[in-house]
């Protein structure tokens, strides 16, 4: 029986899961890796701080000069826009896929470091960089634009069959962290068999816990998300957990030990 088709019988076989369980075990969890939390979220703003300078100074830095006189012109907003040349905003958008999968594959690292702290063990924060290597890191790119292939359909179908594929594919970093070698289609096709199965309990700690964040993040100014934005992730993991679980020895496991001599 091969990964994929271990999994998908995982999901098929798998218990139901009970929303105050999961949340409250969430809960549990945070309190032992909010500090990596923390370094992601900082690792992820240094990530894509270049798209930000970029894009949005030249930006800020027009809007300013054309209100210096007192007065906002939007007109000179669409001359901006418009003085984009083709070759430009396709290497924004280069840029954008480029640092997404840096983003991704930090956020595999972080589920990596995630699992070692369930589980007891020591981490470093070079764990983060784990999957920044050429070969995980052109699958992440390539997961990427998958991503981005999806999300843009589902948008032109009428918005709404964004809200029923976001959940599957915030499956996709909890499976490319812990079966790295499994090839791009087959970590699409896993983290949509749990995505469908486990639909609406995901979509539903998604909802509270985003409520949660933006509650908390109003009354701080902004600053409680950088604390607890990777609560969010905190779900997926134990999804993930309590439906496929680990092995004494992961795959993951298996190819830092052979890395490491």
């Amino acid at each position: 029986m091969n990964i994929l088709t271990e999994i998908q019988e995982k999901v098929r076989n798998s218990r139901e899961l009970d929303f105050g369980d999961i949340f409250s075990q969430c809960i549990e969890l945070f309190k032992k890796v909010w500090v990596q939390g923390l370094l992601l979220q900082l690792f992820t703003v240094i990530v894509m701080l270049p798209i930000i300078i970029i894009l949005y100074i030249p930006l800020v830095g027009m809007m300013m000069a054309s209100s210096s006189g007192g007065y906002y012109d939007p007109s000179e907003l669409e001359s901006f826009f418009a003085g984009f040349s083709l070759i430009y905003i396709l290497f924004i958008f280069a840029g954008i896929i480029v640092l997404g999968a840096v983003a991704f594959a930090l956020k595999a690292g972080f589920f990596r470091i995630v699992k070692k702290l369930d589980h007891g063990e020591q981490v470093t924060t070079s764990e983060f960089f784990y999957f920044l290597k050429g070969k995980y890191l052109q699958k992440a790119l390539v997961l990427v634009l998958i991503s981005a292939g999806i999300g843009f359909v589902a948008m032109m179908l009428c918005v709404l069959p964004i809200f029923y594929v976001m959940v599957p594919m915030t499956f996709f970093g909890v499976f490319f962290a812990f079966h790295p070698d499994l090839s791009t289609s087959d970590v699409v096709s896993a983290s949509f068999a749990i995505g469908n199965k486990k639909w609406l309990l995901v979509f539903g700690l998604m909802i509270v816990i985003g409520m949660v964040l933006w509650l908390l993040s109003y009354i701080t100014c902004g600053l409680g998300n950088l604390f607890l934005a990777a609560f969010m992730h905190l779900p997926i993991y134990l999804v993930y957990k309590e439906v496929i679980g680990f092995d004494d020895t992961t795959e993951i496991d298996d190819i830092g030990l052979i890395e490491s001599f």
